[in-house]
């Protein structure tokens, strides 16, 4: 017997409610955007080159902060953990490129090994080395991190996992802390080139010893240009890891839906080891960029930047690569313009607000996505 089709009951649709008091994150929002966009603009109207040099610092501490937020993103979308020993990764890499060109002389190999070899070459494979050296360091650690702390909890409650992801954070600090590893102090970085500095007016001019640089001048180092060109080739070779190659596809796969990923033929466990991996070499390589930067190193220096990275990684929508980028570049102007236009202290609780915030105006992240909901 046909049955007719206004018998069929209607499956009503699912609306998503927002919370209550969300206009109350939105408005907050805008009049803080308003009012942080009112300062910018007067003092850049007063000051255009102290702003402009603002800007330049800002991205190159969004770069860093970019190298370190893909490692987070990346284990999130896959095993959705969030790593808070990421952060201490990149420490470890800052201290292995220390030892290797301060203890050892690491950087200074192709000269010795081949005498007839130029400056200019010999101090750009020497470096390469160092930074290579760091990777390889950064990612053995966290390979070993995955295994002996992860890997055992694979089925765990979350918070069993995240527990110990900070468990594994503190003992990376105060085991660094220790005078016979890294010890407590602040030490010096010893860069395995030497900085060469331009300056912008009317032309790029170098910067020479002896020599005053005019004071309405922006400036930047070839240290910039290396960190923003790392950041963007590891962001390009990301996204053709990801969307190209097989190990990329079985990330996506496992990222989606782990058990049939498996009855696929997946080693899902595997994978989940190559994204620790390759996320603890970009912390590495941040790691030396950083200490090169800024020229000071400490075991509890990943916290900060970790921290930062990881809202970088929020504010982004976390799982998502060009998000953790995105949101790091944004960071890294934030922390800048406060430094520079408000007071030094607050950059850091700046870094703070604005998590609050995307957590209370769009939890996803700009890039994020909201999760269906299954009826």
């Amino acid at each position: 017997m046909p049955v007719s089709r206004d018998a069929i009951p209607s499956i009503p649709r699912l609306s998503v409610r927002r919370p209550p008091l969300a206009w109350v994150g939105w408005a907050f929002l805008i009049l803080l955007a308003l009012g942080v966009l009112w300062i910018i603009v007067s003092q850049g109207v007063k000051n255009p080159t102290l702003l402009a040099q603002n800007v330049l610092d800002g991205l190159k501490l969004g770069f860093v902060y970019a190298l370190i937020a893909l490692g987070y993103t990346m284990v999130y979308g896959i095993v959705k953990l969030i790593n808070f020993a990421h952060g201490d990764v990149f420490m470890v890499g800052a201290f292995t490129s220390y030892f290797a060109v301060a203890r050892f002389g690491l950087h200074k190999w192709p000269s010795l090994a081949f005498p007839g070899i130029g400056d200019g070459l010999s101090i750009v494979i020497g470096s390469i080395s160092v930074i290579i050296l760091s990777m390889v360091v950064c990612t053995l650690l966290a390979i070993t991190i995955e295994r002996v702390a992860y890997k055992p909890l694979r089925d765990a409650p979350r918070i069993a996992a995240l527990i110990t992801a900070i468990g594994v954070s503190f003992f990376l600090e105060y085991f660094g802390n220790l005078q016979f590893v890294y010890t407590a102090r602040f030490i010096p970085y010893k860069s395995p080139f030497d900085t060469v500095a331009w300056y912008i007016s009317g032309g790029i001019h170098r910067i020479t010893a002896g020599v005053e640089t005019p004071s309405n001048s922006v400036t930047f180092s070839n240290i910039f240009l290396i960190i923003m060109a790392a950041s963007i080739l590891v962001q390009i070779l990301l996204q053709f890891i990801v969307r190209r190659t097989k190990i990329g596809m079985a990330m996506r796969a496992s990222s989606f839906d782990k058990p049939t990923a498996r009855l696929m033929g997946i080693n899902v466990d595997r994978v989940i080891s190559f994204t620790f991996a390759i996320g603890a070499a970009f912390a590495g390589l941040g790691g030396v960029l950083y200490a090169i930067s800024y020229a000071s190193i400490t075991p509890i220096l990943g916290i900060i930047p970790g921290l930062k990275a990881f809202v970088a990684a929020v504010l982004g929508g976390i799982g998502s690569i060009p998000g953790a980028f995105v949101g790091a570049l944004i960071m890294g102007q934030a922390e800048v313009l406060t430094a520079g236009y408000i007071s030094t202290p607050m950059r850091d609780a700046v870094a703070f607000t604005i998590l609050i915030i995307v957590l209370l105006v769009k939890p996803t992240g700009i890039f994020g996505e909201p999760s269906g909901e299954k009826a």
